[in-house]
C-alpha cells in the first residue's frame, strides 16, 4: 500500500504540467459524471413511483377539472402533471373557432408536454455517454505522454537499465487506470438509468395518446370504440 502511495507521489511529481491537466480533466469527469449517476438515480426511482401513481390519479378524479391537480399532487416533478395539464386546458371539444384544426391542436399540445417530459427524462446522459467515450482516450494521451517524459528524461540521464525503466513507465500507465475507472461506471449508468428512462417514455406515451382519444374522441383501431 506505502509502496503504491510513494508510486503515485513519485509520478505526480515527476510530471509535467501536462500530466497535471490530464489528472485534472480526469477528475472534473469522474466527479461530473458520478454527480449525474446520483442525481438521475433518485429522479428515476422517484418517477417510477410516481408516474404511475399520477396516471392512476389523474383518470380516479370525480370530474376532468380536479383531474390535472390529482395528477400534479401525485406528481410533483411534473412529468405527467405537463400531460395532464393539457387535458385541463383544452376543451373536449372544438368550438368551431380560429383557424386551427382543433385535433393538429390537441396532438401539438401534446406532443410538445411529452418532449418536455423525455427531455427531463434524458437529462444528463449526452454527459455520460461522452464521458464514457472519451475518458479511456484521455488517461491514453496521458499514458503516452508520461511514457514518452519518462524515456526522454532516462535517455537524458544515460542510465538505461531495467530498474529506470520499469518504474517511470509503470507509473505513466496510472493515467490508462484512471481513464478507465471515469469511464466505466459512465458506461454502465447510461445503459441502466436509459433503460429507465426509455421505459417512463413509453408509459407517458401511453398515457398521451388516451388524453388524445379522450379530448378528439377519437377511436382507437386496436380496440374499435372511443374510450369513456
Amino acid at each position: 500500500m506505502n509502496g503504491s502511495i510513494g508510486g503515485l507521489a513519485a509520478f505526480w511529481a515527476g510530471g509535467d504540467a501536462l500530466i497535471h491537466t490530464v489528472a485534472a480533466l480526469l477528475l472534473a469527469m469522474s466527479m461530473a459524471s458520478w454527480f449525474v449517476i446520483l442525481w438521475k438515480s433518485a429522479m428515476l426511482t422517484s418517477a417510477t413511483r410516481r408516474v404511475p401513481r399520477a396516471i392512476a390519479a389523474f383518470w380516479a378524479a370525480p370530474v376532468r377539472r380536479e383531474a390535472p391537480a390529482a395528477a400534479l399532487a401525485a406528481d410533483p416533478q411534473g412529468l405527467a402533471a405537463r400531460l395532464a395539464d393539457v387535458a385541463g386546458r383544452l376543451p373536449t371539444s372544438s368550438d368551431g373557432t380560429g383557424w386551427q384544426s382543433y385535433p393538429d391542436r390537441v396532438r401539438r399540445e401534446l406532443r410538445s408536454a411529452l418532449n418536455a417530459a423525455s427531455r427531463q427524462l434524458h437529462a444528463g446522459h449526452v454527459l455520460l455517454a461522452s464521458v464514457g467515450s472519451t475518458a479511456p482516450f484521455v488517461g491514453l494521451f496521458g499514458t503516452v505522454w508520461g511514457i514518452y517524459h519518462a524515456l526522454t528524461t532516462i535517455a537524458a540521464t544515460q542510465q538505461v537499465s531495467i530498474d529506470k525503466v520499469a518504474g517511470p513507465v509503470g507509473e505513466t500507465l496510472i493515467m490508462t487506470a484512471a481513464g478507465l475507472a471515469v469511464a466505466i461506471p459512465a458506461v454502465l449508468a447510461y445503459n441502466a438509468l436509459g433503460k429507465r428512462a426509455r421505459a417512463l417514455d413509453a408509459e407517458l406515451e401511453g398515457y398521451a395518446l388516451d388524453l388524445q382519444h379522450l379530448l378528439t374522441g377519437a377511436t382507437d383501431p386496436d380496440r374499435g370504440n372511443t374510450p369513456p
